[in-house]
């Protein structure tokens, strides 16, 4: 089996002593290619060029801004002599993630230990058994996300959370609630809701003020509590959506709490959930802050999302 290991040298968890550890245990399973990303989105390149070449696996190691990368890369990629009418898991190669990030939000949803270690332990025993599951991902207009998007103050508070890393703070989940209130009160336009939720054959559903969007449970984490603001997301389903409407203290408040203390996620006449869709349009008035797994995109008025089934085999 030949793969390819594409290796963040800036991932948080992980040394040039671990890295060279985790190259000699993968290539006792595999004929083993090690390429380093140098610059943003060069995963994505690294992962579509070995697609195209005919690799049977590639490896991201890394945190969920290396693993987007490389989910991009191979789901935008022409493999050769394969049938462009199977789906892509069945014409792609596997993709395998040792968790090197911060947070780790994809492989800790694919049940992967936190540590890279012990993650790269689970990923040889899959390969020796040959054990792995096929997922569904979700698509925001031409990119896909493994795990979450955001659209409004989510993405908000990920754009100041990059801005203070880049500044070398570390991240924390002081760091992230720290960066919510500041967003919330300070960022947020919160008495006039701008958002449009649009599907196909159902009434729009108006006055929006945030709204996240994901393709499994939990939505994220804070250090060791997963936050779940819809439970039944799933990467063998559609897409689940919160979206909440004006965001007045009081019932923001309850629905953060929610988001950590309620199993059947959060509840109110504020708080619209749809589970399980295949495709819809989130429109904007005004300009809203974007993000796709925890990176942050920049500003959009409109994002179209669909849900992308049997779209990747990975090793777990």
């Amino acid at each position: 089996m030949q793969a390819l290991l594409v290796v963040n040298p800036k991932a948080t968890t992980t040394s040039e002593r671990g890295r060279d550890v985790l190259v000699r245990a993968l290539s006792t399973e595999v004929d083993l290619t090690v390429r380093y990303t140098r610059r943003r989105g060069h995963a994505v390149a690294l992962a579509r060029e070995a697609a195209e070449q005919g690799i049977d696996l590639v490896v991201a190691l890394g945190g969920d801004g290396t693993v987007n990368e490389t989910v991009n890369g191979l789901m935008t990629a022409a493999p050769p002599t394969v049938d462009p009418a199977q789906p892509p898991a069945a014409r792609l190669p596997a993709l395998a993630v040792v968790p090197g990030g911060s947070t780790n939000v994809f492989a800790r949803a694919l049940g992967l230990p936190k540590g890279w270690a012990e993650g790269t332990s689970m990923i040889l025993e899959g390969l020796r058994l040959g054990r792995y599951r096929t997922i569904g991902l979700g698509l925001a207009d031409d990119r896909y996300f493994t795990f979450c998007a955001g659209f409004g103050l989510d993405a908000e508070v990920i754009r100041r959370v990059e801005g203070a890393r880049r500044r070398g703070r570390v991240s924390t989940p002081g760091l992230y609630m720290r960066s919510i209130l500041n967003r919330y009160f300070l960022a947020s336009d919160r008495r006039h809701p701008a958002m449009t939720l649009e599907r196909p054959g159902e009434e729009d559903v108006t006055e929006l003020a945030t709204a996240i969007i994901q393709n499994t449970a939990p939505w994220t984490y804070l250090g060791d509590r997963p936050v779940n603001p819809n439970p039944d997301a799933s990467f063998d389903l559609g897409l689940d959506v919160l979206a909440l409407g004006r965001l007045r203290v009081p019932t923001t408040a309850l629905t953060m709490a929610q988001f950590i203390t309620r199993d059947a996620g959060p509840h109110g006449k504020h708080v619209l959930r749809l589970h399980d869709l295949a495709e819809f349009t989130l429109v904007s008035e005004r300009p809203q802050a974007f993000q796709l797994d925890g990176d942050y995109l920049g500003e959009r008025e409109k994002v179209r999302f669909t849900a992308v089934t049997d779209a990747l085999r990975v090793i777990c």
